[in-house]
């Protein structure tokens, strides 16, 4: 019974920081996760000159997410967002050709959005595992290894072999001079 009254009174980790793009930067996002306690590292939009007469909440807010994007940590996390979310956004949606989706009924697209997205985890997968992240590049690689393995084969089986007279070689093919 100790032991469930220990478990009762940990407390789980809390998320408390959060990197997002700039369509999430707004006054009062920026205010409400601030008042919960959250670091923001919110890319900002260029909007101009602001006015902060009487939103002083918001301006610090503003100034305070500004401060953290423009340091290196802020500038490694937003690159790290880039590189982890947007590059798989950009492989599904464009190369993929989600972006412009029509089927019937929301369903649908979400099934193909998920065969997509398991198709570049698969890829991932791949890639950790193999060295290969696609089955042409698999094939691929797995042909030119099989090459090289015939090459080692056949310089083997060369070593063996006895060389043949040059008496029983055939003549190598010459031009007569009358017919050049």
């Amino acid at each position: 019974m100790a032991g469930l009254e220990a478990a009762g009174r940990i407390e789980k980790p809390r998320v408390r920081e959060g990197v997002t793009d700039k369509s999430y930067h707004s006054n009062d996002t920026l205010v409400d996760l601030a008042d919960d306690g959250w670091r923001t590292y919110v890319s900002e939009p260029r909007r101009g000159r602001r006015r902060w007469e009487g939103r002083g909440r918001e301006r610090d807010a503003v100034y305070a997410n500004r401060r953290r994007i423009r340091g290196e940590r802020g500038k490694r996390l937003l690159r790290k967002r880039g590189e982890l979310l947007e590059r798989a956004f950009t492989h599904y949606l464009d190369g993929g050709g989600m972006r412009r989706t029509h089927l019937r009924r929301h369903d649908n697209i979400l099934k193909r959005l998920m065969v997509h997205v398991a198709g570049f985890n698969l890829g991932l997968v791949m890639r950790k595992l193999v060295g290969r992240g696609t089955p042409k590049g698999l094939a691929a690689a797995l042909s030119c290894a099989f090459g090289r393995l015939l090459a080692v084969w056949d310089a083997v089986m060369r070593v063996g072999r006895p060389e043949t007279p040059k008496s029983r070689r055939p003549a190598p093919a010459t031009v007569h001079p009358a017919a050049a």
